[in-house]
């Protein structure tokens, strides 16, 4: 079994359809592979947050 990476745009509405079709065809499958996945920094700061990494503080005698 072969595999092939796909690089596009998830913008491009003709790339998305064409990636649709490809796919309803059923000859092919996908599978997620989360260790090329980057975090952007929203997605860090709201894991951080519910790590409790993060404190909130709501006046001067919390410090």
């Amino acid at each position: 079994m072969a595999t092939i990476t796909l690089n596009y745009n998830t913008r491009n509405i003709q790339a998305q359809r064409a990636l649709d079709y490809i796919l309803s065809t059923g000859f092919f499958t996908t599978a997620t592979n989360k260790t090329h996945y980057k975090k952007s920094r929203v997605e860090q700061s709201l894991e951080e947050v519910e790590n409790g990494k993060i404190f909130f503080l709501t006046g001067p005698k919390q410090i």
